[in-house]
């Protein structure tokens, strides 16, 4: 009797752990905004193609705003935040810290919403649609983006150390940190090819061009005519803060040429090489399936990206529709 009801409480709760689930990402949906603010899309679109025309790596910052919003505490805006009385910044974790980018741009777009259609839309769906529009104008692919996220009323700077991914760790920790948040093989090899477009600075990679690993010498998986190139850019008492192309043949375009360097030792970071160069790893036939195939590559791309989009989003009443993307209402 006591193993029947063990059972049926397993199934039970089995059950109310799926329909959360199901209930969050059927809360999420591309006409959320149809009447209450139409135009959502193209202000957010119009606001970016402005900030482009002085800055070409802007796109890029965007869609990493959003991977670095969703890894913690799922896509609500968390990362927005800045420090206050009650909340210790996710800004001033260390993966984003002097490197995250674009928060200006955001408070744009939500200025320009506001404007339209205030009280409505989510600093969280801002950042979603952000990255897809920094996609579409960049060569990339489009896609129907799922609304409907609330804003948090808090951050996780601790899981921000913890949960984001980082460009030194080994392919399976940085595997296992996707599993985490519900994310397979595949997503992480999609989501990687962001990485076509945008830049990196000299303190994320430099250890791979003088002292890998403590080893005194390059990283093995470097091809020797880019690693000089590298050292150039990146000299080996340099500040740490210059930046280099993450993809060295079209750096601001969004395509497949990622994969394609991947496959020549041309990652710039230790990991993206890691997809192509550890032994055995899974990821290797994706690299190859993708640098063959940009269309198999942006179609995986937009699931990899909605499948993000969907981690642990605030919905219905919870949380709350921020009027400044920086600070809770009422601070």
């Amino acid at each position: 009797m006591a193993s029947y009801i063990a059972t049926a409480s397993f199934l039970l709760s089995t059950l109310f752990t799926a329909l959360v689930l199901c209930q969050s990402q059927a809360q999420l949906n591309s006409t959320f905004y149809a009447t209450t603010c139409p135009n959502v899309s193209s202000i957010v679109s119009t606001v970016l193609q402005q900030a482009l025309q002085s800055d070409p790596r802007i796109g890029a910052s965007l869609i990493r705003l959003h991977f670095h919003d969703c890894f913690v505490n799922g896509c609500d805006a968390s990362l927005l935040l800045d420090n206050s009385a009650n909340i210790q910044s996710e800004k001033n974790a260390a993966p984003n810290t002097n490197s995250t980018r674009g928060f200006n741009v955001v408070d744009n777009m939500k200025t320009a919403i506001e404007n339209s259609c205030p009280g409505v839309v989510s600093c969280a769906d801002i950042l979603a649609l952000a990255a897809e529009a920094a996609v579409s104008l960049a060569g990339g692919p489009s896609w129907s983006v799922l609304l409907g996220r609330r804003d948090s009323l808090t951050a996780n700077q601790a899981g921000a150390n913890t949960s984001i991914p980082s460009p030194v760790e080994s392919l399976s920790n940085i595997t296992a940190k996707f599993t985490a948040v519900g994310l397979n093989t595949n997503d992480l090899v999609a989501l990687s090819g962001a990485h076509t477009f945008g830049r990196a600075q000299c303190r994320l990679f430099s250890s791979r061009l003088y002292n890998f690993n403590g080893t005194g010498n390059p990283d093995p998986t470097l091809n020797s005519t880019y690693l000089t190139t590298l050292q150039q850019t990146c000299p080996q008492n340099g500040s740490g803060f210059n930046v280099a192309n993450l993809d060295p043949t079209t750096p601001n375009g969004f395509d497949n040429n990622y994969f394609s360097n991947l496959q020549n030792n041309q990652g710039l970071l230790q990991s993206d090489q890691e997809l192509f160069s550890t032994t055995g790893a899974a990821t290797i036939s994706i690299v190859n399936t993708f640098s063959s195939n940009q269309t198999a590559f942006f179609q995986s791309f937009v699931q990899s990206m909605i499948n993000m989009g969907n981690i642990s989003p605030l919905t219905g009443s919870s949380g709350e529709i921020r009027t400044d993307c920086k600070k809770v209402n009422g601070s």
